[in-house]
């Protein structure tokens, strides 16, 4: 990395936090590099295992917890968060998207993946501030993250004052919820760290309590083995057995600890478009989405985060789905949807078709009942 020219720090930060806001960022802060007191609770994490098939958490180590090492010439970390609620959503939100749980044909898919991809989007605005710092300083060494490298991104933000860690892990501000995107330009400029903010959670504990599969093991522990947004995400393989019931009709990522958090009663709304839900990603129903075959999947997913997890795990989670929405007796041409696939190439895709077609009828005072 290079050196910057000379400049007032106080100054230049309150610039960026202007230039920030400017580019669509809801908030700036800015970290130091110095994280070697949150080394030993990531090395504990990893050694328990709660990182499952995530690999690359451990492969980095502490690399995650030492930004100078991952960019030589580091001194300094700008963070930002950027909200991501459409900028039409009404209010009781929250309640409206946990009553889809009540729909067991229809498909959930996570707010924050019904639109374009934040990587995308974030990663440009952080470039066009990293642009407009070095047109105000002149050269200077940086790179941008957001979700892309080995970066302790809730440790940094917690540091610059972006919000505190909440029970069930994710940074909560008291202006934003936590229903927003974080990322991080390292710099080789020392700049005056942005105060912490202390943790307003009290003796709440619905996140913990809301949790469908239990991953929350209390204040700050996460086991994301049994995370749906890590099963139906990051996880390659099949959906353990025990776990497919607690998934219900959520087919990518799960909000629910977030949904029942008093603070996003405060969660702001997204100026830009980029994150308003694409048609077939809100309400859709799960024979709707089993009628996609890789090809119309691609098409209906460029330039959305979803399409990372390809077609295949697509369809795992969607027999997921099925499969629990036929034990609540719905059908709706569910079974017609599953049985098309029960004979597909992948094993992945017919042992989980396999296991939604074995479900047995729903009574017929449970389904009278709903």
């Amino acid at each position: 990395m290079s050196r910057g020219a000379q400049f007032d720090g106080p100054s230049l930060v309150a610039a960026i936090r202007q230039w920030g806001r400017e580019a669509g960022f809801s908030q700036i802060g800015v970290a130091g590099v110095d994280l070697s007191d949150a080394e030993p609770g990531l090395l504990a994490w990893l050694s328990q295992g709660f990182h499952g098939e995530m690999h690359y958490m451990a492969a980095h180590g502490l690399k995650r917890a030492r930004p100078a090492e991952l960019v030589p010439g580091t001194v300094s970390v700008i963070t930002a968060r950027m909200d991501y609620l459409p900028a039409a959503t009404s209010g009781g939100w929250q309640d409206a998207e946990l009553a889809r749980l009540q729909r067991p044909g229809e498909a959930i898919v996570s707010l924050y993946a019904r639109g374009r991809d934040y990587h995308k989007v974030l990663r440009q605005r952080l470039q066009k501030l990293a642009e407009r710092i070095a047109a105000q300083v002149g050269p200077y060494g940086h790179r941008a993250f957001t979700d892309s490298a080995p970066v302790l991104e809730a440790e940094l933000a917690t540091r610059s004052g972006q919000g505190w860690r909440g029970k069930h892990t994710l940074v909560l501000s008291r202006e934003g919820g936590s229903m927003f995107f974080l990322g991080e330009i390292y710099v080789d400029l020392a700049l005056p760290a942005t105060p912490a903010e202390p943790a307003h959670c009290g003796s709440c504990s619905a996140c913990i309590e809301a949790c469908p599969t239990g991953a929350i093991l209390g204040p700050q522990r996460l086991d994301a083995r049994r995370c749906i947004s890590y099963l139906t995400i990051e996880h390659p393989g099949p959906i353990p057995e025990d776990l497919r019931p607690l998934l219900a009709n959520r087919i990518y990522g799960c909000d629910d600890c977030q949904l029942v958090c008093p603070w996003n009663k405060y969660a702001g709304r997204s100026p830009l478009p980029d994150f308003d839900a694409r048609d077939g990603l809100a309400g859709a129903g799960i024979a709707q989405l089993l009628a996609w075959d890789e090809a119309e999947f691609l098409r209906r997913t460029e330039g959305s985060a979803i399409r990372r997890i390809g077609h295949v795990r697509w369809l795992r989670n969607l027999a997921v789905a099925a499969g629990n929405a036929l034990r609540a007796g719905e059908d709706a041409g569910l079974r017609a949807a599953l049985a098309r696939w029960g004979a597909h190439p992948e094993p992945l895709v017919r042992e989980h078709v396999a296991w939604a077609l074995g479900a047995p009828a729903a009574p017929p005072e449970l389904s009278a009942g709903r």
